[in-house]
């Protein structure tokens, strides 16, 4: 099979999520976000990303999210004291989504639709804080341009929070016989090709429309900050998922894997 270009794939990848977002509003989750975004305090971030951004400080900051989804996280923010919040995301079918959770919170957030590797002049060097969160470096066929694309938001002297799944977990299928046999090569470099709508919470298999699923190491992740002028200063690895619910058997194991991590790294002020 012939590996799309960086260009084809990204397109195919808002596709997907663009087909896949009906799905996720017939779930219980949707349900209970809508009956708890009316509060002033609402949260869905978890101890551990909770605990990063309060360290970091979050209060009074403004705040981006980049690939910010139905813009859960993004409300959260508020929670911990923003100022401001824009989420930013290519899918106008989960931004409309993250509108509708907006319209019932006491929060006023800023949704705009761009691709990362497009961003409108109006977001550059304009926050305190940008944030990654779970689920958005896979799809990113090349984490040297989007970590350069991150930056770029950010204030002189602002800093990138990141929690994302740990790379070396890519290595396993939970869906396997034996998921606990490496099932591919840490250092694959072509994406995984998928052929099925993109859903959470242990939801079965839907047939769906093409994407491409990258894996980035470690090192390349820590490297493409480095070379995107942002100087680390917090890398933590963690043994517990922050992943759809068929990897928690991976919790908890005598011979435990890395399966998420959180990154902190500061925009240069030269």
């Amino acid at each position: 099979m012939d590996m799309p270009s960086a260009q084809q794939a990204i397109a195919s990848n808002k596709d997907a999520w663009d087909q896949s977002a009906n799905l996720h509003k017939t779930t219980d989750t949707w349900s209970a976000l809508l009956n708890s975004v009316g509060a002033a305090d609402f949260s869905c971030l978890d101890p551990t990303l909770t605990g990063v951004l309060q360290e970091v400080g979050v209060d009074g900051k403004d705040v981006v999210q980049l690939c910010c989804n139905n813009g859960r996280e993004s409300l959260s923010l508020y929670g911990l004291g923003a100022r401001s919040v824009v989420g930013v995301d290519q899918s106008r079918a989960f931004l409309q989504q993250a509108r509708e959770l907006a319209e019932v919170s006491p929060h006023n957030p800023e949704f705009i639709e761009s691709d990362i590797h497009q961003l409108p002049q109006e977001l550059q060097a304009r926050f305190d804080i940008a944030l990654v969160t779970i689920g958005v470096l896979g799809w990113m066929p090349d984490v040297g341009q989007f970590m350069r694309h991150v930056a770029s938001t950010l204030k002189p002297g602002g800093t990138l929070v990141m929690y994302e799944t740990h790379p070396f977990l890519e290595v396993f299928d939970p869906r396997a016989q034996n998921p606990f046999l490496p099932a591919s090569s840490y250092f694959q470099r072509e994406p995984f090709v998928l052929q099925e709508s993109i859903v959470y919470e242990g939801q079965g298999e839907v047939a769906g429309p093409t994407s491409y699923w990258y894996v980035h190491t470690l090192g390349d992740v820590i490297t493409a900050a480095i070379c995107a002028q942002l100087q680390i200063s917090h890398l933590q690895e963690y043994p517990h998922s922050n992943r759809e619910e068929v990897y928690d058997q991976y919790e908890q194991q005598p011979a435990q894997l890395p399966m998420c991590f959180t990154l902190t790294a500061t925009k240069r002020a030269d």
